[in-house]
């Protein structure tokens, strides 16, 4: 089949990708900033050269991956971006750490955990990782400025992204987020825009834009270019394996905002497994909401197929995206592993926040509350094996969002400088 075109003004270099794919129909296009089926409206995937119809199958082995750099572009022959992508400024975000969390696992009853913990990124969330492969094909595409519509986290990743690579930014959020949030999207420049509403409201206005003569020529990460940015939630799935051993863990929880992490970190298993990199063995896929935000939790409890948006009221704002894109895919994803969609109140959330800090010494920011929460839920309910190997995602740091443990997070004592008013706060507290 004859691939659709797309339009571009550079000589384009995505490495050993071939051609974007619909996940719906299959259609083949071109690779260019384009991010929706034209013959069925389904979502665009980047295809490789050891998938697609027109190539024969690419050789990556562990030893080339095990000698590149400790970061995403280790798996370079494994995503859509040029061989020397490393040389090039940016951020090098990735291989955060897959820490062993014995204490928690005691905690919960559970044999083995670990907790991959992505706020170790350098704007310490995950979306580091997304946002440097976006930016890859930003540059292939020629753009000279790089956007997004954000909950916080991806604004403050495209801004130091684009002030390492000398392009221009100008990103939306909703204008009630968190406080730290804007100010790590402000303080790496560009243009920081609070949009009233949610970010779904601020999603549509963002999709208006980029068919307006303003929106020409700019990358947003997450709307035209969107089928990279994805790719870049496979490194999580790459990570893990390798940390692990090359092997995939048995379950996994994994926090859903628009659903794309998870699915992509199920692409990035089955490739693994394509590839022969790790043992085709069977793995669990569970997905974490907030409950103020929980449509695909709600679908997949009544086993529905499709998701009913709802209208985002949690302290996880990262993850309140009432209509998450990929919703019916997380949904498919979970039935097919055997896992499930759960979801927390806003006091677990912080109870769960406050927990893994305690055992494991890992501040999460709110979204790690929710999949720890749900970790335990899944315990406590019956739905998690608690003799299998298991990994929980936190996805930022906690020093984001604050307010959320402000109020329980208070010294535990203020006394006088005398050894005996200490000696009375020691007696009152023990």
């Amino acid at each position: 089949m004859a691939l659709a075109t797309a339009e571009t003004t550079t000589t384009l270099d995505f490495g050993p990708a071939v051609a974007l794919s619909c996940r719906e129909c299959g259609t083949r296009y071109d690779l260019g900033p384009a991010f929706a089926c034209i013959e069925c409206f389904g979502p665009l995937e980047v295809a490789y050269t050891w998938n697609s119809p027109d190539a024969g199958a690419a050789t990556v082995t562990r030893r080339q991956i095990e000698s590149g750099p400790t970061n995403i572009w280790r798996y370079r022959a494994l995503l859509p971006v040029p061989a020397d992508v490393a040389s090039r400024p940016n951020l090098a975000p990735g291989w955060t750490k897959l820490v062993k969390a014995d204490n928690l696992a005691r905690e919960l009853g559970l044999r083995s955990l670990h907790v991959k913990d992505d706020s170790g990124n350098p704007t310490h969330s995950f979306k580091d990782r997304v946002v440097a492969i976006a930016l890859e094909a930003a540059r292939n595409f020629g753009f000279h400025t790089l956007s997004c519509s954000s909950t916080g986290n991806l604004a403050g990743a495209v801004t130091a992204a684009a002030a390492r690579a000398g392009l221009d930014a100008c990103v939306f959020i909703p204008s009630d987020l968190e406080e730290a949030k804007i100010v790590m999207a402000s303080v790496y420049g560009g243009r920081l825009v609070g949009v009233e509403g949610t970010y779904d409201d601020v999603n549509r206005f963002c999709s208006e834009l980029i068919g307006d003569p303003l929106g020409d020529k700019w990358g947003f990460v997450n709307v035209n270019l969107r089928p990279f940015y994805g790719e870049g939630s496979k490194t999580l799935a790459f990570e893990i394996a390798e940390q692990l051993g090359w092997r995939i863990p048995d379950q996994i929880v994994i926090p859903v905002a628009s659903g794309s992490q998870l699915t992509k970190i199920d692409k990035g298993f089955k490739e693994l497994i394509k590839l022969g990199l790790v043992e085709d063995t069977p793995y669990k896929i569970f997905g974490a909401q907030a409950e103020g935000c929980s449509p695909v939790s709600t679908a997949f409890k009544a086993g529905h197929e499709n998701v009913r948006p709802v209208k985002p009221n949690t302290i996880a704002k990262s993850l309140a995206i009432g209509n998450p894109a990929d919703g019916p895919y997380v949904l498919d994803i979970a039935r097919r592993t055997g896992g499930a969609v759960e979801d927390v109140t806003d006091a677990e959330v912080v109870d769960a926040i406050r927990l893994l800090a305690r055992t494991e010494g890992i501040f999460a920011e709110t979204a790690g509350g929710v999949t720890v929460g749900v970790l335990r839920k899944l315990v406590t309910n019956g739905l998690l094996d608690p003799e299998a190997e298991t990994v929980v995602l936190n996805t930022g740091d906690g020093l984001k969002t604050l307010d959320a443990v402000s109020a329980e997070a208070r010294p535990t004592a203020v006394i006088r400088p005398s050894l005996d008013a200490f000696r009375t706060a020691v007696a009152d507290n023990s």
